[in-house]
């Protein structure tokens, strides 16, 4: 079942906030409902953008912060392009592990580049994209970074340091202020969400969060239950 026009969800936080285990539960709880629904990350979901994953992941590189962001957003042009359109044109409900509120923390906040500059290089590669949601889960740096070391050893960018984490959560908080989100239009509705509570409770969260963004999903559910 598609919606009645696509619909574009991003998942965000910072290192082992939970992004990925709360993306797989809402795509479960959506198709089990009969929805179509399209999952993605970023970097990656493209062969071009994997091969900027691995780049970009590997903890032996060393990457110009100013190179280090134009992956990021080579990765995206080619996302956007090449999968995320075409699922929504299709009605699809487009899950999303990470998009360019993460480039405006890692790369703005954590690795200090002009503000202006990564804005208009994202305009280019997000061709005016906006989220129906995002949703963003907040957590202390250092038990995300727990929690991340707990799935193996570390990639380049969790090797970023303490001071750099704690600047790129000091920016995902004030993503979630409604004076930050109202000078940045481009960024759509971010409802925030407390990743530190068990996984069952944070899902009930984030389902509540789409569902209150988007009411043809709700209406979509409400049709199946």
């Amino acid at each position: 079942m598609s919606v009645p026009r696509g619909r574009l969800i991003v998942f965000e936080g910072g290192e082992g906030a939970g992004k990925s285990t709360q993306l797989a539960r809402l795509a479960a709880r959506l198709a089990v409902a009969g929805l179509r629904v399209a999952t993605f990350r970023e970097p990656g979901g493209t062969p071009l953008g994997d091969e900027i994953r691995r780049l970009l992941l590997d903890p032996a590189g060393d990457i110009a912060p100013r190179a280090e962001a134009l992956l990021f957003m080579a990765s995206r042009a080619e996302l956007v392009e090449r999968e995320l359109r075409p699922a929504l044109h299709a009605g699809a409900i487009v899950l999303l592990d990470r998009f360019f509120l993460s480039t405006y923390a890692y790369q703005v906040a954590g690795r200090g580049l002009p503000d202006a500059d990564v804005r208009a290089a994202n305009g280019v590669a997000a061709g005016g994209l906006v989220p129906d949601v995002t949703v963003l889960l907040t957590l202390p740096p250092a038990e995300g970074l727990r929690r991340a070391a707990g799935r193996g050893d570390a990639d380049r960018m969790e090797r970023s340091g303490d001071a750099f984490h704690e600047r790129v959560a000091a920016a995902f908080n004030r993503f979630a202020t409604p004076a930050w989100q109202a000078e940045h239009a481009e960024c759509g509705p971010i409802i925030a969400v407390d990743g530190a509570e068990g996984v069952d409770g944070v899902a009930l969260h984030v389902l509540d969060a789409v569902l209150q963004a988007c009411p043809d999903v709700r209406a979509a559910l409400e049709v199946t239950a």
